[in-house]
C-alpha cells in the first residue's frame, strides 16, 4: 500500500486551524515523514500515528515552515526512550543547526541520529521493495522534492492451485520469484499455473516549494499521485513568480503535462480562509485534483 497523510497544509503562517507543511507517507509497513513544520508532533499525536515506526525523515529546504518542528520532534522521541536509528535527509546546514540546539540544551539522544546531507539528485533509500529519490525544485534557496516508488512486487502464490499441482509450501518463496516447479516424476509445473501477477507498482512524488517549472515534468512523469504546491490562486501569477511559488492552474498544468494519475494541492497562503476555489481552479485544467486536507489519508 502507498498512501499520504496530511499533517500540515499551510504555507509560512499557521492560520484558520491550518498548520505549516508536513506529510506522512506510508509505503507497505514503512512510515516516512516529509517535512516537519511547526506543530508536526502535535498533529502526529492528534491523528494517533505511532512515532516509533518513523525511521526516515526528509526535509525539503530550510525555510522555517518546513523544518521548525523538527528539533522538538527529535527531542520528544528521545524523551519517549526511542532506541531505533533515525535517518534524516536534509540540506547540509541543518546538521549544524541541530547540533547547536542539542549542545545548548546538553541533550544526549538515546538513539542514533544519522544525518544524510542532500547534495544532488539521485537515490536516497533503496530496498528490494521500494526506493526513494530526490530531485531539485526551483525555489529561493536550495530545495528538494522526493519521489517514492514501489519496486515490482513478487508474484502471489495461489495456495489452492499450488496444492492441486503438488507444489510443496517449502517452494513458495521460489514461486514468488517466478521459478517453475519440477515434480519428482519430472513434470514441469509452470509458474503462471500456480501464481497470480503482482499488482502494478505505485508511485508518489512530493514536489516541495517551487515556481512554475516544466523541468519538473520529467522528474514526476507518470506518477500515480503528485503533490504540488499552490500557494496562490491564478490571479496572482506575478506574486507567485516573485516569491518562487506556484498557482492553482500552474500546478494543474504540470500534472497534466506529466500525465500523472492524481494531483494533490497544498501549501496555501494564509491570506485565504476558504480553500474550495483552489480545487475549482485546478480542476479546470486537471479534473482529478484534490485539496490536501489535514488529517486525511489519500491512498494511491
Amino acid at each position: 500500500m502507498l498512501a499520504v497523510t496530511i499533517l500540515g497544509n499551510n504555507s509560512a503562517l499557521p492560520a484558520y486551524d491550518r498548520h505549516p507543511t508536513s506529510q506522512l507517507v506510508t509505503l507497505d509497513d514503512h512510515l516516512f515523514l516529509v517535512d516537519c513544520g511547526e506543530g508536526t508532533q502535535v498533529q502526529l499525536s492528534k491523528y494517533r500515528i505511532r512515532w516509533g515506526r518513523i525511521n526516515h525523515i526528509f526535509i525539503s529546504h530550510l525555510h522555517g515552515d518546513h523544518y521548525f518542528g523538527l528539533p522538538g520532534f527529535i527531542n520528544s522521541m528521545g524523551l519517549l526512550h526511542r532506541e531505533n536509528d533515525l535517518h534524516l535527509f536534509a540540506p547540509a546546514p541543518l546538521q549544524e543547526i541541530l547540533n547547536l540546539q542539542l549542545k545548548a540544551a546538553a541533550t544526549v539522544l538515546p538513539y542514533a541520529l544519522h544525518f544524510h546531507p542532500l547534495e544532488g539528485e539521485g537515490v536516497l533509500v533503496k530496498t528490494d521493495r521500494f526506493k526513494v529519490t530526490s530531485f531539485a525544485t526551483k525555489h529561493r534557496i536550495p530545495c528538494w522534492g522526493f519521489r517514492f516508488d514501489q519496486v515490482k512486487a513478487p508474484r502471489r502464490v495461489n495456495p489452492e492451485k499450488a496444492i492441486q499441482h503438488g507444489v510443496p509450501s517449502s517452494f513458495y518463496d521460489r514461486l514468488k520469484q517466478g521459478e517453475d516447479y519440477e515434480t519428482k516424476t519430472g513434470e514441469l509445473i509452470k509458474n503462471e499455473l500456480v501464481t497470480d501477477a503482482a499488482p502494478k507498482p505505485q508511485s508518489y512524488a512530493y514536489s516541495a516549494d517551487t515556481l512554475y517549472d516544466e523541468e519538473l515534468i520529467e522528474k514526476v512523469q507518470g506518477v500515480d499521485m503528485l503533490y504540488h504546491e499552490t500557494t496562490y490562486l491564478k490571479d496572482l501569477n506575478d506574486r507567485a513568480a516573485s516569491r518562487f511559488h506556484s498557482t492553482t492552474t500552474q500546478a494543474a498544468c504540470i500534472a497534466k503535462k506529466a500525465n500523472v494519475g492524481r494531483l494533490l494541492i497544498g501549501h496555501f497562503s494564509s491570506k485565504y480562509d476558504k480553500l474550495d476555489v483552489f480545487r475549482d481552479e485546478a480542476c479546470e485544467v486537471f479534473p482529478n485534483t484534490d485539496l490536501a486536507l489535514e488529517g486525511v489519508t489519500y491512498k494511491v
